[in-house]
């Protein structure tokens, strides 16, 4: 009887491990479909241009947000940065998660598509730590939209970091004030089956896993190239 026990408690328990393993995977897939709609949106996507300088990208799909006025978030997603050495021209994805803070004007619960454009290297190196406030550790500004940037938009490559939500179908740039990102060190031992840290990751020190396709099948869609056709090439240093 108590060997029955123990084994249905192994069973449970690693049917648990493989639900959250397929959860941490299934989290890539779907950043990859919000970042396909995001940048297929008619005249409303993130300007091809902004996507082409990026050092690095985050995408959090479904944030969950609640409060009035002062609002409060969460949400999972995953961050990958530009690296020509790697096949894919992107390192593998790190996990990551945003919480606390105030969400631009929104108010009201509901869930938040969040996507973030890392502009220069020391905003990526900063997003590389074990813990990353906006607007506290780097400039994160509301992110223009439009197919093409405009003219004003040269002086918005002055943030570190631009960001964009959609909810209910509207898609625009957002503030973020005082809201944290950091690495979900446990997704990403999930993901990579050991233990592996965010930076490495996003340095390109480990290698991708498979479930990342999807993802960067999203990145790399030739409809999300820029005028010129040109493809991008980027080391993260």
């Amino acid at each position: 009887m108590k060997k029955t026990c123990v084994l249905s408690l192994l069973m449970a328990t690693s049917t648990m491990m493989w639900a959250k393993t397929d959860e941490a995977i299934a989290r890539i897939d779907e950043a990859a479909k919000v970042f396909t709609e995001v940048m297929n949106a008619p005249d409303k996507g993130i300007p091809h241009e902004l996507y082409d300088k990026a050092n690095c990208i985050a995408i959090i799909p479904g944030m969950k947000k609640a409060g009035f006025v002062i609002g409060g978030n969460y949400g999972k997603g995953v961050m990958t940065c530009r690296n020509s050495s790697m096949a894919s021209g992107w390192t593998g994805p790190s996990t990551v998660r945003v919480e606390g803070g105030s969400f631009g004007a929104q108010i009201g619960g509901g869930e938040t598509d969040l996507v973030l454009l890392v502009m220069n290297q020391e905003g990526a190196d900063k997003l590389m730590g074990d813990k990353f406030t906006f607007g506290g550790d780097a400039s994160a500004m509301a992110g223009p939209v439009g197919r093409e940037a405009s003219a004003k938009t040269d002086a918005k490559l002055t943030a570190g970091i631009l960001s964009y939500s959609r909810a209910r179908g509207a898609f625009a740039g957002v503030t973020l004030n005082g809201s944290t990102l950091r690495p979900d060190n446990d997704d990403n031992r999930k993901i990579y089956g050991s233990e592996v840290s965010h930076k490495d990751i996003l340095t390109g020190k480990v290698p991708a896993p498979a479930a990342a396709r999807s993802l960067y099948a999203s990145l790399n869609s030739p409809a999300n190239l820029d005028s010129s056709g040109s493809t991008r090439a980027r080391t993260t240093k």
